[in-house]
């Protein structure tokens, strides 16, 4: 049973900086996209970031581009997003999740949420202005 812990979340300042880590317990060698999932008070939950498994190429949702960063490291079984100059429309609770998708297209497009079935309990980032 795979299980995801995320951390890191906490309460910033418009600007500031924050990275998030989550530990996945399980082959992350058996999916073909990881990466990480916001969802603010009353909306929709939304890919922000994905990398390939496999080649570690990566993309992110346009209004994060160029400010946050996603990685991994294999040999502990980690997922980190390194956000920088957060904004207040950054706040949300962040989850990080495994999709057998090989395609980070997919990954980022509306809706795909629904189709996972593994989730940790999220870790909460606030950004005040």
């Amino acid at each position: 049973q795979v299980q995801l812990v995320e951390s890191g979340g906490t309460l910033v300042q418009s600007g500031d900086s924050l990275q998030l880590s989550c530990k996945f317990s399980g082959n992350m060698a058996d999916y073909g996209t990881i990466g990480w999932f916001r969802q603010a008070p009353g909306k929709e939950r939304e890919g922000v970031s994905c990398i390939s498994v496999e080649s570690g190429a990566t993309d992110y949702k346009d209004s994060v581009k160029a400010r946050f960063t996603v990685s991994t490291d294999k040999g502990t079984n980690m997922v980190f997003q390194q956000m920088n100059n957060l904004k207040p429309e950054d706040t949300g609770t962040y989850y990080c999740a495994p999709a057998f998708n090989t395609s980070c297209h997919w990954y980022l497009s509306s809706g795909s949420y629904q189709y996972l079935s593994i989730w940790g309990q999220g870790t909460q980032v606030t950004v005040s202005s």
